[in-house]
């Protein structure tokens, strides 16, 4: 009789076990729909992005071109060149497919390995003329492998003149669209950026950053980069298991995407009339220069489309139509130029950090 009783408590364990890994993996399914619904929702942000710009330039149009990508997929690219504002800049839109995963993906979630892959995405570069109006970039993007699947994105400002106020206002944007889908998601994407946008061979930051993330898949594990010792990574542990489910990641895309041209282009309208001369237009270039660097060395984003054989043009369209590298250079002290590379590349507190905006007022840097 013992013996029964417990041979019918392991066969009622092992029925609850499976009912619960039933549940989990049900819990972490994405919705039939889940790749039509990340496909619109990043084709939406391209056409509302690319009509926002254009707006504000007065002069520039976007021209699109379409691609088909021979193992499966395409997307189209929309190039602006030689606006009232922007001396070059892309919105791409790409929906790629396929049978083997590259390694940049494959040493990131080995799970996926042997399972037919799509992914969706949008991504942007502005590059304007006026070196007091920053550079600003952003990627929203979906990926599915077989039962593996991710939201990635963000969006980050790469100032050469830098104000506090324009730094404040687009981490403040930012901020509140992940705010109004979790107050958890900012607290982790915002230190998450700042390590992501770092050129190591440089030791600095590519800008003032904004937010990143990728992998998040509803596992309630909310930072997935490779440093386990950093700030991102400290405070996803501090908050501990934070699981969403597909619609709220969703959702997290959806409001942070539309989030960007409120975040941006008031600092246009803030700076696009100031005057500038031939070193400030330098400056401009060589900063540039880092930002090449950037993406040619560290972005995943570049590295996964070379590696899936993307089309060329539309990844490097991320690159500024003219840079420069000068040997040695070192900013005059008390100089704009040094207030850049002494503070506005290495990770602030935007908001609160009281020294700070003294040192900005000090160089007529705050507003």
């Amino acid at each position: 009789m013992i013996r029964s009783f417990f041979q019918k408590a392991i066969n009622s364990n092992k029925t609850l076990n499976k009912e619960s890994e039933k549940a989990q993996l049900n819990y972490s399914l994405p919705p039939k729909d889940s790749r039509s619904k990340a496909r619109e929702l990043v084709l939406n942000l391209q056409d509302e992005i690319c009509t926002g710009l254009e707006n504000i330039d007065g002069k520039g149009r976007f021209h699109e071109e379409s691609w088909e990508r021979p193992e499966g997929g395409g997307g189209r690219s929309r190039v602006m060149r030689e606006g009232n504002i922007f001396e070059q800049g892309g919105v791409n839109f790409s929906e790629v497919h396929g049978r083997e995963l590259p390694p940049s993906i494959l040493n990131q979630r080995p799970e996926a390995k042997g399972h037919p892959w799509f992914a969706t995405g949008t991504s942007m570069v502005l590059h304007p003329h006026n070196p007091y109006i920053p550079t600003v970039h952003l990627n929203y993007r979906y990926f599915e492998a077989g039962p593996v699947w991710w939201f990635g994105g963000g969006a980050d400002l790469t100032p050469f003149y830098p104000y506090l106020e324009d730094a404040r206002h687009f981490h403040k944007t930012h901020k509140q669209a992940c705010d109004s889908v979790s107050p958890e998601f900012h607290k982790v994407f915002k230190p998450w950026c700042d390590e992501y946008f770092f050129l190591k061979h440089r030791g600095e930051t590519r800008g003032i950053g904004g937010i990143f993330y990728d992998y998040q898949d509803g596992s309630g594990v909310l930072y997935k980069g490779p440093d386990p010792n950093g700030p991102a990574a400290k405070i996803s542990n501090e908050i501990g298991k934070s699981t969403k489910n597909w619609e709220q990641l969703f959702n997290l895309a959806n409001a942070c995407g539309n989030a960007f041209l409120p975040s941006y282009c008031p600092i246009i309208e803030k700076r696009k009339n100031q005057n500038y001369g031939a070193k400030e237009r330098e400056f401009q270039l060589y900063r540039r220069g880092r930002y090449v660097e950037f993406n040619l060395v560290w972005d995943r984003g570049t590295i996964f489309g070379l590696q899936t054989n993307g089309r060329t043009e539309s990844i490097l369209m991320s690159l500024p139509p003219l840079a420069r590298w000068e040997y040695g250079y070192i900013a005059n002290p008390g100089s704009r130029e040094a207030l850049l590379t002494e503070v506005f590349t290495k990770p602030q507190n935007w908001f609160d950090d009281v020294s700070l905006e003294e040192k900005c007022r000090e160089y007529q840097a705050f507003n």
